[in-house]
């Protein structure tokens, strides 16, 4: 199963959200998000771990480019 996660940064702290399943976390650094990610889903589908099941995380980042005038 592939968990898909859309991350990205609100000014204040990184976000993360899941994109069909009710999921949400942040984390002051990315780093700390990642942590936080691999909580969530975890928890989020602690049943299906328990019963065996394997999950994959997709993780998109949001990333901003400014031109050069």
């Amino acid at each position: 199963m592939i968990v898909k996660i859309e991350t990205y940064f609100d000014g204040d702290y990184w976000c993360a959200r899941g994109t069909k399943d009710d999921i949400f976390t942040q984390g002051k650094t990315y780093d700390v998000l990642l942590d936080n990610i691999k909580e969530a889903v975890s928890l989020h589908f602690e049943n299906e771990l328990e019963s065996g099941k394997s999950l994959e995380v997709l993780i998109m980042s949001e990333m901003e480019i400014a031109g050069c005038n």
